[in-house]
């Protein structure tokens, strides 16, 4: 009988990356714990504030 192999792979990566990311966000935007917290779930839309440019009224 032939021993099966069994190959287990983890690629946590990821994980690092976005937590790097909320982080530098939370310094970067001066976000307090409560606006942190919520910038957990609508990060994009914190960063997309803080980096739009202004309308041009004329």
């Amino acid at each position: 009988m032939e021993k099966q192999r069994i190959r287990i792979e983890q690629h946590g990566g990821a994980g690092l990356v976005w937590l790097g990311g909320w982080l530098f966000t939370l310094g970067y935007l001066h976000l307090g714990w409560g606006k942190g917290a919520l910038a957990l779930l609508i990060w994009p839309y914190y960063l997309g504030v803080q980096m739009a440019v202004p309308a041009v009224t004329g």
